[in-house]
């Protein structure tokens, strides 16, 4: 069996969603089905260059739809090479592109929408012209899309939940949740750590508290540092001698206006560029060296579909600081292995405040029940199994399907 992946970027930087491809190539190539990807990056880029995972990169597509006028005629003339195509969210051009291409070739297609489907975006004060144009691009085009699909895959009930909210007709052949794996983290090392703390060497004695993501107005950063600045006064104000965890906020996007308002928020608040660092974006060892030092992880996002970066929190044995937004926090809260709180300025301090006050004994309870959490609900192969099951590409007795 052989399975095609449509995404408009693998860039590490665009989201979680590449690495969600990445996650879910490897993890369906370890159950022997091939895949390929099929992308509108450059292929001269690095992460495409070095990637392990076939991919056709077909170059950069132009505009927000990311058009790219090579895709239509390679879908056309590939798809016959494949049993099944993933089509990775949408609003733009790969996804229509494959639902004409269907109609000269016949191949079943599935839709993931990670979160785009979410009612948030068509809610939020700041995207009322995005949601307007989404109504109307529903209509003429992505309702097509959507409906015409074999299925649509979720990575969580509460994303297939939501899905139902924002658009009609929604009426999709198939609805399923497949969850979505994330890989194991690397064994901690004493290497990983002397490296990370060669940078950072304010952090090897103090348990941290991370966020590790965009620097999105959608993650709630500035909320984040806001909260942690009255975390910090109270602490102080109630003993000077007091040992503050410091907050670590690690991610791309500083670049960006939002980016600069942050930084601007904290040189503006006395004495908190003391306790906050900006390392920028992490990855490799330097990255789960962050998470395996860290005291809790904290992402207080005012919409998050399944958060890659939490899973790895919990994988790494961290409890995890999180707002009621992030679609999987009911399946963590439930493990006790999370402090769940409103998407608001006020909520996002109760996490702070709460995790501060809590003993050693809780916080230790936490840490075991984070990656008992893990393991039950979002490991590799029981969600790939789903996936397996959903595109039909295994008979139960004789393993895989032959075209």
């Amino acid at each position: 069996m052989k399975v095609l992946h449509v995404i408009p970027s693998l860039d590490p930087k665009s989201g979680g969603m590449s690495q969600a491809v990445r996650t879910l190539v490897a993890g369906l190539h370890s159950q022997d089905i091939q895949n390929d990807v099929v992308t509108l990056d450059e292929p001269t880029a690095g992460y495409i260059k070095d990637s392990s995972i076939i991919v056709h990169a077909l170059g950069k597509g132009s505009g927000p739809w990311c058009y790219n006028k090579a895709l239509y005629p390679w879908l056309v003339g590939n798809l016959p090479n494949y049993d099944r195509v993933i089509v990775h969210g949408l609003w733009q051009y790969p996804g229509f592109a494959l639902f004409k291409a269907v109609k000269e070739v016949k191949v079943e297609y599935y839709v993931m929408p990670h979160g785009m489907l979410d009612p948030y975006f068509q809610r939020s004060n700041g995207r009322r012209w995005k949601a307007l144009r989404n109504t109307v691009y529903w209509q003429f085009i992505e309702r097509h899309v959507v409906n015409s699909a074999d299925g649509l895959m979720f990575t969580c009930e509460e994303e297939k939940r939501l899905a139902l909210e924002p658009f009609s007709p929604y009426k999709p052949k198939k609805e399923v949740v497949v969850g979505l794996g994330v890989d194991q983290p690397p064994v901690k090392s004493s290497e990983m750590m002397d490296l990370f703390y060669a940078c950072y060497p304010e952090l090897r004695d103090n348990k941290y508290i991370l966020f590790l993501s965009r620097i999105h107005e959608k993650k709630g950063v500035d909320m984040l540092v806001e909260g942690y600045r009255e975390m910090v006064r109270q602490l102080i104000e109630n003993d000077p001698r007091a040992v503050v965890p410091r907050l670590l906020i690690a991610g791309p996007g500083l670049e960006t206006p939002y980016g600069r308002q942050i930084l601007k928020q904290v040189d503006n608040a006395p004495g908190l560029r003391d306790y906050i660092i900006f390392p920028g974006m992490l990855s490799g060892d330097m990255k789960w060296a962050a998470y395996y030092g860290a005291g809790a992880f904290i992402l207080p996002s005012h919409q998050e579909n399944f958060g890659i970066a939490v899973v790895e929190a919990l994988a790494c044995s961290k409890p995890v600081l999180i707002s009621n937004q992030v679609n999987i926090h009911r399946e963590i809260s439930a493990a006790q292995a999370a402090v769940v709180a409103d998407d608001t300025p006020q909520g996002t301090y109760k996490l702070l405040k709460y995790w501060s006050q809590m003993s050693a004994e809780v916080k230790g309870r936490m840490e075991r029940n984070a990656r008992y959490v893990y393991e039950k609900h979002f490991a590799v192969e029981p969600a790939m199994q789903r996936i397996i099951e959903a595109l039909k590409l295994k008979d139960k007795k004789h393993g895989p399907v032959t075209a």
